[in-house]
């Protein structure tokens, strides 16, 4: 069953798939003509991969269950393996559930479409949330181990993938209650490690409601406290450095649902210096109407389920990357683009947003991977599956002139 646009500026969509009827996307990644898909665990799929090679018809090739009481939504792909983290679902269960998986599984990719898995890290206690991989030895992630009162930042070493092995762990102090540590926050303050994005020996790490923490990860298997930044918000999640820029984008996640849930912003900072990382100001809020055909004109925020920022395009070696242009999922409001050529007057430049798909009230466009070729592949965490955007002609200009 097709989902049509509801409202685009400079993208237009030129193909969908909805997973098999089990359209609960999640992080999305492209590898030559094989996409990677983890799902979000509603369905009870875990990951689908499927061939690309003709983007307009993308069929699904190879698709497999998470393990009981889990979800397996995250995929890194690089250097001939895949990564798929393994975490208790629900979050938050309303009531005792059986056991779940709970770390890293490691898979070779020599045949894409056809991964073998090789190794697992066991990561204990609630499992693993975020990988951040490139390649190379080291896999960055945040998880929250048993001991510990909520995710926090580790990195294993791949050098034998098929005997992980973990070599460094960094927390806010106070996380550490096994350790004796005592939490100083406030209640209903979250403190937990999301996603960490590298530039140089800097990691830029999302820290949830203590928003950003800097750290000096020039030696991966001693993480050390650069300096911290909050500015109010809650739940960070990603912090994109735009390469020799000395800026962050970084994402504030929508958690709550609407109409008129907590407001989540995008925002800048200025890294110039990393020991005194400067905040300078929230980029634009979509602010378009609604993406229902069957409701009259109302404003995203009186919609029901999540509106406002989740997930950047995140540059990564082998797709689009830009230092200018920002792409972003915005869960009811779709996918929007920024130009941050001028940091002290960011604007939007393009914008996607799909009808309702079949069976959700509204879309809840969740992750994008801008591929190299400018195409960009988007997830709906609802049941809408994965859709393909391609660049009209101003956009694809613009995304040429911008490229890094």
């Amino acid at each position: 069953m097709t989902t049509e646009t509801a409202s685009a500026l400079g993208l237009r969509l030129i193909g969908q798939h909805d997973l098999g009827g089990r359209g609960d996307g999640m992080q999305v990644m492209r590898h030559g003509d094989a996409l990677y898909v983890g799902h979000a665990g509603t369905s009870g799929a875990g990951t689908s991969i499927l061939d690309v090679s003709a983007p307009d018809r993308p069929h699904l090739v190879s698709q497999w269950d998470a393990p009981a009481n889990t979800h397996t939504h995250k995929v890194q792909v690089a250097d001939g393996l895949l990564l798929i983290n393994h975490e208790r679902f629900p979050y938050r269960p309303k009531r005792p559930l059986g056991p779940h998986s709970a770390g890293v599984a490691i898979y070779r990719v020599d045949e894409p479409f056809e991964p073998r898995q090789v190794g697992f890290w066991e990561a204990g206690g609630k499992g693993v949330h975020r990988i951040v991989w490139e390649g190379g030895r080291y896999a960055h992630m945040s998880g929250a181990p048993e001991g510990f009162t909520d995710r926090i930042w580790m990195t294993i070493d791949l050098i034998e993938p098929e005997k992980p092995v973990l070599t460094s762990r960094w927390w806010w102090p106070g996380q550490w209650s096994g350790g004796g540590e005592i939490a100083d926050w406030a209640d209903g303050h979250r403190v937990a490690a999301h996603h960490g994005l590298v530039e140089g020996k800097y990691t830029y790490l999302g820290y949830d409601d203590a928003n950003l923490v800097v750290l000096d990860t020039s030696d991966p298997t001693t993480p050390r406290e650069v300096s911290r930044l909050q500015w109010g918000g809650g739940a960070t999640h990603t912090c994109l450095p735009l390469l020799g820029r000395g800026l962050l984008v970084v994402t504030d996640e929508q958690q709550h649902d609407g109409p008129h849930g907590e407001e989540r912003r995008i925002h800048l900072i200025d890294i110039a210096d990393p020991a005194a990382p400067r905040y300078l100001r929230t980029l634009p809020s979509p602010t378009a109407s609604s993406p229902v055909a069957s409701l009259a004109p109302v404003s995203f925020d009186e919609l029901p389920q999540r509106f406002g920022p989740h997930n950047l395009h995140e540059n990564r070696a082998g797709s689009y990357q830009s230092d200018r242009l920002v792409f972003a999922t915005y869960f009811s409001a779709g996918v929007r683009v920024y130009d941050v050529a001028d940091p002290q007057n960011p604007r939007e430049v393009a914008h996607w947003v799909s009808e309702a798909p079949a069976g959700s009230p509204v879309p809840q466009s969740n992750d994008l991977f801008v591929d190299e070729h400018g195409l960009i592949w988007v997830t709906d965490r609802g049941t809408g599956g994965v859709f393909c955007l391609e660049p009209l002609p101003e956009l694809a200009e613009l995304m040429r002139q911008a490229a890094a």
